[in-house]
């Protein structure tokens, strides 16, 4: 029997001061079925936050809720509906979104308001989904909201769930952070952000970025996540023109089963995304995905990948016009992207998880699950940039930072399991894990 989900695509911020208009766009089917022919997706709308960043005394794995700490007087407006029917007005929308106000405050208020889209999304779908052994209550669980403040400068909340119908352990944060940034931090962030000026002095920065990890219950529901920041150095002279700026971020997949239909339709989301803004960032930032999120030690990937970038600014050379009869891109155009490529989340995942978080499992997927959560600790802990960092920086915010680990996990010496030449569906996921694929 085939299981079809209506989705909706979130669209562009189109409303007016102080009155929002929800606008529904194209609904799309997504379906999927046991026949040999496949199935076709329909369209709808992690793990590093920048070890530099964390390295200062904060991470972009934060989530947000709104003090008087926070001076932004600009919400981007999102006109949506969720993807499960019920349509969504941002907390935050109060005007329309201004170019004329600093990136600082667009991007922060950006990623507050898709905070807070997805928060709500996902307290949905475990509204929508029955009660089991692992959430018995009536009452489906609901976020906790740590709204916390940084001494050096900034704000944040992480918003976590845990024990849900559906999924086990989530974290949707966001942090608003500044500070100064002293020559010797300026140097070791060189390697990885050659636009950076050459540091000389103590200067200013800020950064603000949203980060997601989702681990469902369900071992046939991929464990997701997704990072999309901002930085920039200050110019103490002039606050409204930083000195240095750049975006980066990405999203990608890790399942503990391969369903191809799935891997295809995450990837060509996030392609659509890419392509409405240059055919030429697809390619290169789903490269780059691959060989980041690379267990070196195992010799496998963590997951099927998805898109990575980082220190993307109008003077990288991806976005050096091929013709020279052609536009630079502006500052504007990557923001547009970062929404763009920011708001594919919902449609890339949601119509997965749909699919598969009331399907039977076994204890012996469960096992397969817990040890490819134990990769999945093993890369965050030993590899990622932004972990590492922050967790060798004093008063780093330890909670925040191992939001991405899962709750359970599993080592076991020399298993059999995904390696026993049987083609099992297990030993299927390791060989794409070894042999990253073009799955669009």
């Amino acid at each position: 029997m085939s299981i079809r989900i209506t989705a909706l695509r979130a669209t562009r911020p189109t409303t007016s001061r102080a009155k929002i208009s929800l606008a529904q766009t194209s609904r799309r089917a997504y379906a999927s079925a046991p026949a040999p022919a496949p199935r076709s997706y329909g369209g709808l709308v992690g793990s590093a936050a920048t070890g530099f960043a964390i390295a200062l005394g904060y991470t972009i794995y934060h989530g947000y809720n709104e003090s008087k700490q926070v001076n932004c007087d600009a919400a981007p407006l999102v006109d949506t509906v969720d993807t499960y029917g019920y349509p969504w007005l941002p907390v935050d929308a109060i005007e329309k979104d201004d170019p004329k106000n600093p990136m600082r405050i667009r991007m922060a208020n950006w990623v507050k308001s898709l905070q807070d889209h997805i928060v709500n999304t996902m307290e949905s779908i475990e509204s929508n989904s029955s009660p089991n052994s692992f959430s018995p209550s009536p009452d489906a669980p609901k976020f906790l909201r740590d709204t916390w403040l940084r001494k050096e400068g900034g704000e944040g909340s992480s918003c976590v769930l845990a024990g849900g119908r559906v999924f086990e352990k989530a974290g949707i944060n966001v942090s608003v952070v500044h500070g100064s940034l002293p020559p010797r931090a300026q140097k070791a962030m060189l390697p990885d952000h050659p636009s950076l000026p050459e540091p000389v002095e103590t200067v200013p920065f800020f950064a603000t970025g949203l980060s997601i990890v989702i681990h469902p219950r369900n071992p046939h529901v991929p464990t997701v996540h997704l990072n999309y920041r901002y930085f920039e150095i200050e110019d103490p002279k002039n606050p409204n023109e930083p000195k240095a700026w750049w975006f980066g971020g990405g999203s990608d997949l890790t399942p503990s089963y391969l369903d191809e239909e799935d891997c295809a339709h995450f990837h060509r989301e996030l392609k659509k995304a890419c392509d409405k803004h240059d055919e030429r960032y697809w390619p290169d930032f789903k490269k780059a995905c691959d060989k980041y999120f690379f267990i070196t030690h195992r010799g496998e990937s963590r997951g099927i990948g998805g898109i990575f970038f980082d220190d993307l600014t109008t003077s990288s050379p991806i976005n050096q016009p091929p013709v020279s009869t052609m536009k630079h891109k502006s500052k504007e155009d990557l923001f547009e992207f970062v929404k763009d490529a920011s708001s594919a989340f919902l449609p890339a995942y949601v119509p997965i998880v749909y699919k598969h978080k009331d399907r039977k499992w076994t204890e012996e997927e469960r096992r397969w699950q817990q040890l490819r959560r134990g990769r999945y600790v093993e890369f965050n802990l030993v590899y990622d940039r932004g972990t590492k960092f922050g967790l060798h920086t004093p008063g780093a915010r330890v909670e925040s930072i191992l939001m991405s680990l899962p709750e359970t996990a599993r080592w076991e010496y020399m298993t059999p399991v995904g390696s026993d030449g049987t083609n099992t569906p297990e030993e299927e996921l390791q060989k794409v894990l070894k042999n990253p694929r073009e799955w669009v």
